[in-house]
């Protein structure tokens, strides 16, 4: 499993980690079943705090991505892919609609919005 932390990023550290595990979940470059590090190695390996990696960690088994099992560990849950990227999905349909709504109190066009996006979408590239 690779993570990689970045510093410059507006988004605490927990969410870094939770984006990348379900991202690599979601692309099955983690497959269902699959023992993921503890949370303490996992900690380990990228410096940081133990509180920071159980709180990816809990997000995750919250989301239904990973189940973890006493005594045995953490593992990749059994997923329904379609349902989970279509779940993504809408979530990425409701933060757009509340940007629309914030355009059109500014007048902004939608050329102009299409732009912005096309710009931001470009930028993590």
């Amino acid at each position: 499993m690779r993570i990689i932390i970045s510093n410059a990023s507006r988004d605490p550290i927990y969410e870094q980690i939770a984006r990348q595990i379900r991202a690599q979940i979601l692309s099955g470059d983690l497959s269902e079943g699959e023992l993921l590090p503890s949370i303490r190695k996992l900690a380990r390996e990228l410096q940081i705090s133990v509180i920071t990696t159980k709180r990816s960690y809990e997000e995750l088994e919250r989301e239904g991505y990973i189940n973890t099992v006493s005594g045995k560990g953490t593992f990749v849950a059994a997923q329904n892919t379609e349902f989970l990227r279509e779940k993504r999905m809408k979530a990425v349909e409701e933060k757009l609609a509340e940007a629309v709504d914030q355009a059109r109190l500014l007048n902004v066009e939608p050329e102009q919005l299409a732009e912005m996006l096309r710009l931001l979408y470009t930028e993590e590239e």
